[in-house]
């Protein structure tokens, strides 16, 4: 069996945290289980896990601020919020402070185990050469190539590709993707986005398979 994953699991409910807990364990995972965003901050700092949990309302410290902290110093860990039916309007934050995804309790523990492995799929993709549709996608090189012709992308465009792909087949939160790459999001980097989405389509044109879908105020879906 490989070495088991860690995780920093934030939750102050004492019986929920435990059940969570030992259910992850079960699927070899490593995991560490935090009472509040003080401590579970402390763990991450020692314990460099590979995801976490976070639910969004916990004391001292709350799940928005800790993931707001984390991310200053690392882009990539996967968090998941934990939140409850009253906190569904937090998960806009959430993913503007940097999360990838959310569960609404009460959630079964089927459900939150398939989304920790989709995540840390997507973050385990590391070659630098992809497929989508019949193109192949270069993100060292910057290229997107299909049959002798070959496209060339600015960094910019490679990199909302790459989170595109990431995401492929499910929705790219357009808060998220702004925050991540203009900074900002506000009204000109949206209307920026979108011309960027415009030049990947039609780069992506000659594979009448692929789609980038604009959801309206919501953000973007890569099907393929």
């Amino acid at each position: 069996m490989s070495n088991p994953l860690k995780i920093i699991l934030a939750e102050d409910e004492p019986a929920l945290g435990q059940i969570i807990k030992e259910s992850l364990e079960t699927r070899n995972f490593e995991v560490t289980l935090c009472k509040n965003g003080d401590i579970a901050y402390q763990k991450y700092k020692e314990e460099k896990p590979q995801l976490l949990v976070l639910d969004i309302m916990m004391p001292v410290k709350d799940g928005l601020t800790l993931a707001q902290e984390i991310r200053k110093e690392d882009t990539e860990i996967p968090i998941i919020f934990l939140t409850s039916k009253s906190q569904v309007k937090d998960v806009v934050e959430g993913f503007e402070v940097g999360g990838n995804d959310y569960l609404k309790k009460p959630f079964s523990m089927e459900e939150l185990i398939v989304r920790i492995h989709a995540l840390l799929k997507r973050i385990n993709v590391t070659s630098n050469e992809l497929n989508i549709g019949k193109y192949l996608f270069n993100t060292t090189k910057q290229t997107l190539i299909i049959g002798d012709k070959t496209h060339t992308l600015t960094h910019r465009e490679t990199k909302l590709l790459w989170h595109l792909y990431l995401q492929k087949n499910e929705l790219l939160e357009r808060s998220f993707i702004l925050k991540k790459l203009w900074g900002k999001d506000d009204f000109f980097n949206a209307r920026s986005m979108d011309v960027f989405i415009s030049k990947l389509r039609k780069k992506l044109n000659e594979d009448q398979t692929i789609q980038i879908i604009n959801i309206r105020g919501v953000g973007y879906k890569l099907v393929f």
